[in-house]
């Protein structure tokens, strides 16, 4: 997939109209990883997103041995992961993207050991593996870990035991690999203060039906008792809940009217609340969810945290939304404590933004409009929520930055030109 240097958008137009979103890049990059349990037949994955942390992961995948064909047409990948070649995860790769980490857990059930360099991907502040491989000691994995590279081993092979995340976060990213590696291990597998969100709900969906026991779906406690083997089959990648965050904030942002779609509205609701808090019209569609722009928005104090919370990734979106709203708005950041250097670009386009002490979150005071500036996005999220600056500004602005943005939308400047802005990749 070849990647455009930057966007060139002129701004201050509303956004009007509907959005077909791509599938999940959270819930899409896991299920990826969890296909190399499968030993017996082939996992077809529906509703692949089109992005290159895709791509990056797809690639790490088969550097393993698996034999992998993605369709970008049809969004459809194939993988075919019966005969791995190797325990270790591609140095070369590997760092490009902190999912690469996923494989950690299967290859730990198929092979009994796991060489896994440190992941890397956006530069949003401290995401330690250790919480990951802590959990998987718990299941009889001894580990070393070195400058740049953790090896994990299971003498005996895996074995059943209880695991505790910690309350405070609810890891997607331990879940995920604990749940992978006890789906294989000997016995019964209880992991508490697991992540409830929905890509880890469909996640233990997909491995249900490949052939995995697990209970508890969809709470903070799920129980694996472990099985011989899986197989393959065929699923539907669900819709990316970030990005139908980001154009219906982008929507309102531009005084505009948008629906995004499919989209279960459960997945959405901790930003709708917020949006209907701040004078937003938020309406249910057949299959999505419509925000329209009815008058001044109103400040908001929001808090992100762990599903059901508000989520850190539209973080950055959201606070777009409230260097416009009337009076004063905070936003406090309780799960990244690197996710604000877009601040600096917003303030040069005319926000009024002030950053915490503790760099714990931030104070917003409403501004009448932006100006169109030259600006960058250090990483994928900060990246979408300047170009929603851009498009609320006066003037034209260059938005620097596409390698990370492509990491996690899917043409983000063909949706955004399909509702009416006048933006490019050049």
């Amino acid at each position: 997939m070849k990647m455009k240097d930057r966007l060139v958008i002129n701004g201050n137009k509303p956004l009007n109209g509907r959005v077909k979103l791509s599938g999940s890049k959270n819930g899409a990059l896991p299920i990826i990883a969890a296909s190399l349990l499968v030993k017996n037949g082939k996992t077809i994955l529906r509703n692949v997103p089109d992005i290159s942390d895709i791509h990056t992961m797809a690639e790490i995948l088969r550097r393993l041995g698996s034999k992998i064909e993605f369709d970008t047409l049809t969004h459809v990948m194939t993988i075919d992961a019966k005969n791995l070649t190797t325990d270790e995860a591609c140095r070369e790769l590997a760092p490009f993207i902190r999912a690469s980490f996923y494989v950690a857990g299967p290859l730990l059930a198929r092979l009994n050991s796991a060489k896994v360099p440190l992941p890397g991907g956006c530069s949003i502040g401290s995401r330690p593996v250790g919480y990951i491989v802590d959990a998987l000691k718990e299941l009889s994995v001894t580990a070393v870990e070195d400058i740049d590279l953790v090896t994990l081993t299971s003498k005996d092979g895996l074995t059943g035991a209880r695991i505790v995340l910690d309350p405070k976060y609810c890891s997607p990213g331990a879940t995920f690999n604990a749940v992978m590696a006890a789906t294989l291990a000997k016995g019964k597998t209880v992991v508490e203060n697991a992540s409830p969100d929905p890509e880890v709900e469909s996640f233990c969906e997909f491995l249900a039906q490949c052939g995995a026991k697990i209970k508890g779906i969809g709470t903070k406690t799920l129980e694996i008792d472990g099985v011989d083997e899986l197989n393959g089959t065929t699923y539907d990648i669900i819709s990316d809940r970030i990005e139908a965050g980001t154009y219906l904030i982008a929507g309102v942002a531009t005084k505009g009217d948008v629906e995004v779609y499919p989209l279960a509205f459960e997945h959405i609701s901790s930003l709708t609340d917020i949006m209907t808090e701040m004078g937003v019209k938020i309406t249910l569609t057949d299959n999505g969810v419509r925000a329209t722009w009815v008058k001044e928005i109103k400040s908001s104090t929001v808090y992100t945290a762990p599903y059901p919370g508000f989520p850190t990734d539209l973080q950055p979106p959201l606070v777009v939304l409230m260097t416009l709203a009337g009076g004063v708005s905070k936003l406090n950041e309780a799960i990244y404590n690197g996710r604000l250097g877009y601040i600096r670009d917003l303030r040069r386009m005319g926000a009024r933004v002030s950053i915490n002490n503790d760099n714990s979150g931030v104070t917003i005071e409403g501004v009448h409009s932006l100006a169109g500036k030259l600006i960058e996005g250090t990483d994928m999220r900060a990246g979408a929520a300047l170009a929603i600056a851009a498009l609320v500004a006066d003037g034209e602005s260059e938005v620097l930055g596409m390698r990370y943005i492509e990491r996690g939308y899917e043409d983000i400047a063909g949706k955004f030109s399909s509702l009416g802005g006048n933006i490019e990749l050049v």
